[in-house]
């Protein structure tokens, strides 16, 4: 099993970032551009538990793939979580954390992911897949930046 961590500060308040993040229809704006990010199922305004998300991406190498994510746990304005039902990893679980701090907020995303055991598994982890998850993270800082550097 594989984990990443990542915390961000945003200048913005506990109100204004739930109410983005908890938008699915803010998702394909903090996914990069390359994986053809394409939401399939009719999305409400706010997310809610037990919600699925239907969605096609290009992941890697512009091979196509459906995937599907099952909102688990929601804690209003503080957390919530989401995990892949169907895709390319043996396990997705991706935990999104907001906390309120001097002059904004501190989120921290945390994400725990496996591709499999096998040989092939282990090859794509390593020439692909760990650092396609990294670069996807990055972007996602970067661009949550520009978005709320407004807000200063």
């Amino acid at each position: 099993m594989h984990n990443l961590r990542q915390e961000q500060f945003l200048p913005i308040t506990l109100d204004k970032a739930w109410a983005f993040f908890s938008s699915p229809k803010n998702l394909n704006e903090v996914t990069p551009e390359d994986m053809v990010f394409e939401i399939t199922s009719d999305m409400p305004d706010l997310m809610y538990e037990g919600m699925m998300i239907t969605y096609r991406i290009k992941p890697m190498l512009n091979i196509s793939m459906n995937w599907c994510t099952e909102i688990t746990h929601i804690n209003n304005h503080h957390f919530f979580i989401d995990e892949q039902r169907k895709g390319p990893y043996n396990i997705w679980h991706h935990e999104h954390h907001f906390k309120e701090v001097d002059g904004g907020i501190l989120m921290t995303d945390i994400l725990y992911y496996d591709i499999g055991k096998s040989f092939l598994g282990w090859i794509a982890g390593h020439l692909l897949v760990h650092k396609k998850v990294k670069q996807i993270f990055e972007f996602r800082y970067k661009k949550l930046e520009q978005i709320f550097s407004k807000e200063k």
